[in-house]
C-alpha cells in the first residue's frame, strides 16, 4: 500500500481564452497559497477554454505520480466558453458532491444567490483529486481559504483528504 505523502503535490490550470502570464491572478496566488502550507507546486498551465485542451491537460497530470490534486480556476460559469465541468466530469471515476455543496454554502456568504452561477466541481480521477474553481478572486479565495486549505492540512480532523491518498485506487 502506497504511503501518505510526506508534501502534497499539486497542479494548478487556469483556463481562459483570454489570461496570459501577465493578466492571469488566480493561479499565481493559489501556488503562492499552495506553496504557503508546504505544498509542492509540480506544474501549472493556462489552458483554452476548450474541452479537448482540458482534458489532455488534465490526463498529462493524472498520468504523474507526484501529482496528488490538480485545481483549475476558471470556465465553471454559465456562459457558452465555460467548458470546464464538461471537460472534468467525464474523467470523473467518483464526484465529490460535497465539494460543491460546501462552496456554494460558503460562496452564499459572498456573493449571496449569485453563487448559483458558478458550477464548481470535484472529484477523483485514477486516484489524483480535480478541483473546478470559479476564475474570479473572490470564488478563488472562498475555495482554497474555506474548503481545500484546510482539507489538504493533514492535522484536520475528524478527516482530510491527505490520508486517503493512498487508499483512492485500492479495489
Amino acid at each position: 500500500m502506497t504511503q501518505i505523502p510526506d508534501t502534497v503535490g499539486f497542479a494548478v490550470m487556469t483556463v481562459s481564452d483570454t489570461r496570459d502570464t501577465h493578466s492571469d491572478r488566480t493561479g499565481p496566488w493559489l501556488r503562492e497559497q499552495i506553496a504557503a502550507e508546504g505544498h509542492a507546486v509540480i506544474a501549472h498551465a493556462i489552458v483554452p477554454d476548450q474541452i479537448s485542451n482540458i482534458q489532455s491537460q488534465l490526463r498529462s497530470w493524472i498520468a504523474d505520480p507526484e501529482i496528488h490534486a490538480i485545481i483549475a480556476t476558471g470556465g465553471t460559469g454559465l456562459t457558452g466558453r465555460d467548458v470546464t465541468p464538461e471537460a472534468f466530469k467525464p474523467l470523473y471515476d467518483k464526484e465529490m458532491d460535497g465539494f460543491s455543496a460546501v462552496f456554494h454554502a460558503i460562496s452564499f456568504k459572498s456573493v449571496g444567490v449569485s453563487t448559483i452561477q458558478s458550477r464548481a466541481t470535484a472529484g477523483i480521477a485514477a486516484g489524483t483529486y480535480l478541483f473546478a474553481i470559479p476564475g474570479s478572486m473572490g470564488g478563488c479565495k472562498d475555495a482554497w481559504n474555506h474548503v481545500l486549505r484546510d482539507e489538504f492540512d493533514r492535522s484536520h480532523r475528524p478527516c482530510n483528504l491527505v490520508e486517503l491518498i493512498p487508499r483512492l485506487t485500492e479495489r
